[in-house]
C-alpha cells in the first residue's frame, strides 16, 4: 500500500455544496469510534481467552456464509465490472470529478503507480507463486480434468488467477472510489464513506444515525481488512526467515515477534512524522518489485513466459463470462470449500479492503473524467498484474510441467503446496536464489510497514469524520489495534481463520457498497442533466446575443408578447433574418441534437419542418409573404389563435 501521507484536499465545491472537508474536526466522531473500538477489542480479547472456541465460531460463520451468500458475492463481483463498463462508456463519462477548471494534481505514470501500489501490496508477494501453483495442483472442483493435458491445466490454472486478480477487484475499488471522490471533489464533503449515500439517503439521514451505521461498518471492515493483510505478510516473512534458515520453522513465536518489530516502526514513523520516510518505502517498493519481475523474467525461461502471458491474457478474456459466474453449484462439498479458499474469499478480501483503497484512490483523482478514473482504475493496474502473475506463475508451472535437472518439486506428495513458503521454493531454484529469497522477504516487510502505516492514517480520518490530519493519539490506536487483531488472527488458526474474517466482514459492507452505486448513478445523472441544461441555455443565450432576440427595436410595441404577436410585430427585414440566422444555425446541428435542444424542427429547415398546429410553416410563410409585400399574411395563420401559442420564454423552458 502506497503511503497515504501526503495529503491531497478536495477542491472547493464544483456544484456549490458546503466544502465541510476544510472543517478541523477537533477530535473522534463520538458514535463511530467507540462502537469500532469496542467490537475490535472484544474480538481480540475473547480470542486470547479462548482460542480454540474462536477458531470453532469462525469455522461456523464461514460455513453459514458460505452455504448461504458465496453466490451473493459471486453476483455483486460480476455485477460491479458491468456497471463500472456502463459508466465509462455512457455520457457519465464525461463528468469531472472536480471544478471545471480542475486539472489532475498527479501525472498518469505517477497516477498508475499509486494505483497499483494501493491496491495489491502484500497480497501480490503472497500469492504470486502459490495461486497459480496450486490451481495447477488442485484445479478447481467445478473443472473436469479428464483428459485434459497438463497444459490445458497449467491454462486453467493461470486464467483462475487472473479472475481473482483482474477486473473484479479493481471494479470493487471503483464503485467505493468513484463514489467517495464525487463527493469529495464534486460536492466539497469530508473524506468519510458516509458522504458517498447523500445522493441517495439526503443531507439528514447521512448526517445522523445512518451515518454514523455506514462509517461504522466502513471502519471496522477496514480494521479487519489491514489485518487480514497484515496476518499474511507475516506469515510469509517468517517462512522466508525459515528458507533462509535464520529462523526455526516450527518457532510460531517468531510471527509475534515480526509483528511488534513493525508495529514499533509504525509507531515511530506516527509519532514522529517521518512522511518522507513513509514515502521513500513506497517508492523503494515499487523499485524492488519491478527489480524481482524483470529478474526473473530474465533467468527463467523468457520465450514461454512471453507465450503464456498473452496466451493467458487472450483465455482468460475468452471465458471471462462464465469464470466470473461459476458458483460451483453442482461441485458438492468440494466446490463449498474451493469457493470458501478462493474466489468468496477474495471478493470478500476486496470488499473489506474496498474503504480503504477507496479513500485513497479518490483523494489521488481530482481533476480526473469518470471515463478516466474508471478505466486508469480498471484496466492498468489489471495489466500490470497480469504481467507479475505471468511471470512468477509461469516459472513454477514451467519448472513442474518440465522438471529440469536439480530441480526439487514445490508441491508435496499429497499435492499440496505450502502458501507461505512457495515464493521462496521457487526463488532459491533460480540463479542467485539466495538474493532473490532477500529481496522478496524485504518486499513483504516493507509492504507491511507502508500498509499499516497507511492504514492508520485512512482509519483514523474514518473514525474522526473525515479529518485529513487526525491527531497522532487516534491513529496510534488504529495501529495498536490492527496489529493485535494480526496477532490474534494468527493465535486462532492462522490463514483459515484471516480468510473467513474477511468474508465475514464483507457482507455488511457489501449492502452498502450497492446502495453507493445507486446514489453515484442518481448523482452523475443529475451532473449530466445539468450540464445539458446549461449547454442549452448558453446556446440561446447566444442566438439572443447574435440575433438581438431581447431588443423591441422592431416591434410594434414594447410589451411582454405572445410568440403570434412578437413574430407578427416584427418587421419584414427582420422576420427574414431571423429565418435565415436560424435555419443556418439548426442545419450546421445533427439532427438529433437539433430536435434535443429544439424540442422539434426550426422553421426553414428543408424537409425538416413540422406543422405544430401550423405555426411554424405558417411562420417561414409569413416572412415570404412579407418578402413578397404581402404584409398582411404575418398577422395570423391556419391553425392557430394567438392564445394558443407559447410565448417564447415559455418555448425555451420546456425545452429545458
Amino acid at each position: 500500500m502506497a503511503s497515504t501521507s501526503k495529503h491531497t484536499h478536495a477542491s472547493p465545491s464544483a456544484e456549490g455544496a458546503p466544502t465541510d472537508q476544510r472543517e478541523h474536526h477537533p477530535g473522534i466522531a463520538p458514535w463511530v469510534f467507540w462502537p469500532t473500538a469496542i467490537l475490535v477489542l472484544a474480538f481480540v480479547a475473547a480470542t486470547i481467552i479462548n482460542p480454540d472456541a474462536m477458531s470453532a465460531g469462525i469455522g461456523a460463520v464461514q460455513g453459514a456464509i458460505i452455504a448461504n451468500f458465496s453466490w451473493w458475492y459471486i453476483l455483486l463481483a460480476f455485477g460491479f465490472v458491468l456497471f463500472c463498463i456502463y459508466l465509462g462508456l455512457s455520457r457519465k463519462g464525461n463528468v469531472k470529478l472536480g471544478r471545471p477548471e480542475d486539472e489532475p494534481e498527479f501525472s498518469l505514470v505517477s497516477w498508475f503507480s499509486l494505483l497499483f501500489a494501493a491496491g495489491m501490496g502484500i497480497g501480490l508477494v503472497f500469492y504470486g507463486v502459490t495461486e497459480p501453483l496450486t490451481h495447477y495442483a488442485t484445479p478447481r472442483p467445478s473443472l473436469n480434468t479428464e483428459g485434459m493435458s497438463q497444459g490445458a491445466i497449467a491454462q486453467e490454472a493461470m486464467a483462475t488467477t487472473f479472475l481473482h486478480w483482474g477486473f473484479q477487484p479493481w471494479a470493487i475499488y471503483v464503485v467505493v472510489g468513484l463514489a467517495l471522490a464525487h463527493a469529495i471533489h464534486r460536492r466539497g464533503r469530508p473524506l468519510a464513506v458516509r458522504w458517498a449515500l447523500e445522493p441517495l439517503l439526503g443531507e439528514k439521514a447521512v448526517r445522523g444515525g445512518w451515518g454514523n451505521a455506514v462509517d461504522v461498518i466502513a471502519l471496522v471492515g477496514t480494521v479487519f481488512g489491514v489485518a487480514t493483510s497484515l496476518g499474511l505478510g507475516v506469515t510469509q516473512i517468517a517462512a522466508g526467515l525459515a528458507s533462509l534458515g535464520v529462523v526455526d520453522p516450527n518457532n510460531h513465536w517468531i510471527e509475534y515477534a515480526i509483528i511488534a518489530l513493525v508495529t514499533c516502526v509504525v509507531l515511530w514513523s506516527v509519532l514522529s512524522g517521518v512522511a518522507r520516510g513513509m514515502k521513500l518505502l513506497s517508492n523503494t517498493n515499487l523499485i524492488l518489485a519491478a527489480g524481482l519481475l524483470l529478474f526473473v523474467l530474465i533467468v527463467g525461461p523468457t520465450q514461454f513466459l512471453a507465450k503464456e502471458i498473452v496466451q493467458s491474457v487472450g483465455h482468460y478474456l475468452q471465458n471471462w463470462l462464465g469464470m466470473s459466474t461459476d458458483a460451483s453449484a453442482f461441485a458438492g462439498a468440494d466446490g463449498a470449500a474451493w469457493q470458501a479458499s478462493w474466489s468468496t474469499f477474495y471478493w470478500g478480501w476486496w470488499m473489506s479492503w474496498a474503504p480503504f483503497v477507496g479513500v485513497f484512490i479518490a483523494r489521488i483523482s481530482r481533476g480526473r473524467t469518470v471515463k478516466e478514473f474508471v478505466m486508469g482504475v480498471m484496466l492498468v493496474p489489471a495489466l500490470i498484474t497480469f504481467v507479475w502473475f505471468g511471470v512468477l506463475g509461469g516459472t513454477a508451472i514451467s519448472n513442474e510441467m518440465n522438471r529440469p535437472e536439480g530441480y526439487a518439486s514445490v508441491i508435496g506428495a499429497d499435492g499440496a503446496v505450502d502458501a507461505n513458503s512457495a515464493l521462496f521454493q521457487v526463488l532459491e531454484q533460480l540463479p542467485a536464489g539466495g538474493m532473490l529469497v532477500v529481496g522478496a522477504i524485504l518486499l513483504s516487510a516493507i509492504f507491511f510497514v507502508t500498509s499499516a502505516d497507511s492504514g492508520s492514517l485512512v482509519m483514523a480520518m474514518l473514525a474522526t469524520g473525515g479529518d485529513a490530519e487526525p491527531r497522532p493519539w487516534i491513529r496510534v490506536f488504529f495501529t495498536l489495534a490492527t496489529s493485535g487483531l494480526a496477532a490474534a488472527l494468527l493465535l486462532a488458526g492462522g490463514l483459515s481463520a484471516i480468510q473467513t474474517l474477511a468474508i465475514t466482514i464483507a457482507l455488511p459492507f457489501s449492502v452498502i457498497m450497492v446502495l453507493m452505486c445507486i446514489a453515484t448513478a442518481k448523482a452523475l445523472a443529475r451532473n449530466v442533466a445539468r450540464a445539458d441544461r446549461l449547454r442549452r441555455d448558453a446556446l440561446v443565450a447566444d442566438l439572443k446575443e447574435k440575433f438581438n432576440l431581447d431588443s423591441d427595436d422592431d416591434a410594434v410595441s414594447s410589451e411582454q408578447r405572445l410568440a403570434d404577436r412578437w413574430w407578427s410585430g416584427l418587421t419584414s427585414k427582420r422576420r427574414r433574418t431571423l429565418v435565415q440566422g436560424l435555419t443556418h444555425v439548426a442545419d450546421a446541428l445533427p439532427e438529433r441534437e437539433r430536435r434535443r435542444l429544439f424540442g422539434r424542427a426550426l422553421p426553414g429547415s428543408p424537409g425538416k419542418s413540422t406543422t405544430a398546429g401550423g405555426r411554424d410553416s405558417a411562420h417561414v410563410a409569413a416572412a415570404g409573404g412579407d418578402a413578397r409585400g404581402d404584409g398582411a399574411a404575418s398577422a395570423s395563420h391556419p391553425g392557430s389563435t394567438p392564445g394558443e401559442a407559447p410565448a417564447l420564454g415559455e418555448r425555451r423552458d420546456a425545452g429545458d
